[in-house]
């Protein structure tokens, strides 16, 4: 099992159009992908209030990679993700991390 951390740095302004992004399109479409979401959280002290980190759950790479590649090919992720940037882009940059667990993490 691993996880992966992604850290959306968002245009100023747009964190609350990632917010309703993510709450009524890419959680739908994580789930018909077969993307296991651990959790997401923003910034109440320290850093940016416009970050979004969230952590997702994968077997191993391979299954990263097929189901993530098949979530961004996705024509409706295309459409909804081109609809909610008409106003210009959400994002300024991502942040991907892979991790592993430590032998005394008690999250495997």
């Amino acid at each position: 099992m691993m996880h992966e951390l992604r850290i959306y740095h968002c245009v100023p302004g747009k964190l609350p159009e990632l917010h309703a992004r993510f709450a009524n399109v890419t959680l739908k479409l994580f789930a018909k992908h077969g993307i296991r979401p651990v959790g997401f959280w923003t910034v109440l002290v320290g850093g940016s209030n416009q970050d979004l980190y969230y952590l997702l759950e994968w077997q191993d790479m391979a299954e990263r990679e097929q189901r993530w590649n098949a979530f961004t090919a996705d024509p409706e992720w295309l459409a909804k993700r081109a609809e909610s940037e008409k106003n210009g882009p959400l994002l300024a940059s991502i942040d991907s991390s892979f991790l592993a667990p430590t032998a005394y993490s008690a999250m495997r």
